[in-house]
């Protein structure tokens, strides 16, 4: 697959990115239903040996599921990934 280079950085990502929120389960308000890790893990890895370099998760995708799953899959994978991951304000009762 081929890369393109992230504005003025050295880094080079594939034009199609892993986006992980469905890995993230029910575990949210608006969550995709019950996730397989197996299957969530496979999946990860079926899309970096097609050449997906870069993956996109958050704490939020699952209260944190998605990242840890992305963290297994990486870990098997044993070579270089780009991960991208943000934060924000999760919404409670109090605000």
């Amino acid at each position: 697959m081929q890369t393109r280079r992230l504005g003025n950085s050295d880094l080079e990502l594939s034009p199609v990115g892993f986006g992980t929120w469905a890995i993230g389960g029910d575990d949210w308000g608006m969550g995709w239903g019950p996730q397989d890790e197996a299957d969530s893990v496979a999946a990860i890895l079926e899309g970096l040996e097609a050449g997906i370099n870069w993956i996109d998760t958050a704490h939020a995708y699952g209260f944190g599921v998605s990242e840890e799953v992305v963290g297994k899959a990486v870990k098997e994978w044993g070579h270089p990934v780009i991960l991208a991951t943000k934060c924000g304000v999760l919404p409670n009762a109090d605000r």
